[in-house]
């Protein structure tokens, strides 16, 4: 389920610095009781929050567009390091 910009509400800050997300943005979140959640707090004071799998989807999204084709960098460093120990 898609969450539409315009999904707002408005919550309070409980003892403890508790937050209760309402259950219709939980759902459309797919955040159920024991998932884990990111929070990212942006320069400009806007608190993002991801359930965990979503923001490690997010962040493969950003990094694939730095992906020149060249391959894992990790295989290229073991290369490298193969290449120098062969070359001792």
């Amino acid at each position: 389920m898609a969450i539409r910009h315009s999904a707002n509400c408005m919550t309070t800050v409980s003892d403890g610095g508790r937050i209760v997300i309402p259950s219709d943005i939980r759902k459309a979140m797919g955040i159920v009781p024991g998932t884990e959640v990111i929070l990212l707090l942006q320069e400009d004071g806007e608190l993002r929050v991801m359930a965990r799998e979503r923001a490690i989807r997010w962040t493969q999204d950003m990094v694939k567009k730095y992906d020149r084709g060249a391959g894992s960098p990790v295989d290229e460093l073991i290369k490298e390091r193969e290449a120098e120990s062969a070359r001792e």
